[in-house]
């Protein structure tokens, strides 16, 4: 198992800058954001030119890694493939195809996404479309060597109800997903506010879980009690404030990480194990969000074994 970290955190700065940051903080390897350069949203990080994507870049990129002796986990572009408006679906599609592109240019086994969800639609009605949707995408990555895997984030704020808007955030709708070729990036954090034991999940589904998150949750003492597992209803401004969680960084937060590394150890995961900072605590300038990445760090540092002659996944085990 190596210890790495998911680059989103840190949009304003490059892939070189963060790199090497990255290797004097003691990570070992990196899940890049390759979302397009558009200037959205904060985690709409583009840290890889997918778009413009060849060789030339490829050697650099790997030049640049080696450099500072880490390694690329995944490539990370999550977003919502089923969405309503089939123009920007087709926006996300093709895109998602550069990430894999590039990807199989740089030998990465992974791209990350989400399956998402048409919130105008019910649940069953977003089934029979996905089952349509993902076999063309999990192709073009299965004939580029890269395998698509699906963060088990729950998408809350892109229900305009805070419903579940990426359909892959329980054990049910994953043995759902693995059907259609997909694997899983495994998350703790979005179990344990939905009510799932995230340890429980890590034996049946681990052949495949090929890439793990680490991110802490913080339940809010008594704030359920008001609001409900949905989060509010009445003044709810930020979609994605539930009002009785929030995401903190490993240690901070209610997830048992002896307990997560243990359960990984034991059923046979040797890929990455990649910090996703979203803590509000530890956010809003560049040097607040390092010293979180800190703090996961030397959380997780201490229950992991030495990676020396470790593997980046289970890439011949699946």
């Amino acid at each position: 198992m190596k210890l790495g970290m998911l680059t989103a955190c840190l949009p304003q700065l490059s892939l070189a800058e963060i790199a090497a940051w990255a290797s004097t903080a003691g990570y070992e390897a990196l899940e890049v954001a390759a979302w397009p350069a558009t200037g959205g949203r904060d985690f709409e990080a583009a840290h890889l030119p997918v778009t413009t994507f060849g060789p030339r870049q490829a050697d650099q990129t790997r030049e640049l890694l080696t450099h500072h002796g880490l390694q690329l986990s995944a490539l990370a572009y999550y977003e919502n493939n089923l969405h309503p408006d089939a123009g920007r679906r087709a926006e996300i599609h093709a895109h998602l195809k550069k990430v894999i592109e590039a990807a199989a240019a740089l030998e990465v086994p992974y791209v990350g996404t989400f399956v998402g969800r048409d919130w105008t639609r019910p649940v069953a009605d977003n089934l029979a479309e996905a089952g349509k949707v993902f076999p063309e995408l999990v192709d073009y990555a299965g004939e580029r060597g890269v395998r698509i895997m699906i963060e088990n984030c729950v998408m809350e704020g892109w229900h305009p109800d805070g419903y579940p808007g990426n359909l892959a955030y329980s054990p049910e709708l994953w043995e759902w997903m693995f059907s259609l070729g997909l694997y899983l990036n495994w998350d703790p954090s979005h179990l344990t506010w939905i009510g799932i034991d995230p340890v429980r999940t890590i034996a049946p589904y681990a052949e495949r879980i090929v890439h793990a998150q680490a991110k802490d949750l913080q339940i809010l003492p008594g704030a359920i009690d008001r609001y409900g597992v949905f989060g509010k209803a009445v003044r709810r401004e930020d979609p994605w404030d539930t009002g009785w969680w929030r995401y903190r960084v490993p240690g901070r937060g209610q997830v048992d990480w002896n307990a997560v590394v243990d359960g990984l150890y034991e059923h046979g995961f040797t890929g990455t194990l990649s910090v996703e900072h979203e803590d509000p605590v530890w956010s809003g300038t560049e040097a607040k969000v390092k010293t979180g990445l800190e703090i996961a760090h030397r959380t997780l540092r201490p229950l992991i074994a030495s990676s020396a002659n470790a593997g980046l996944g289970n890439v011949d085990e699946n």
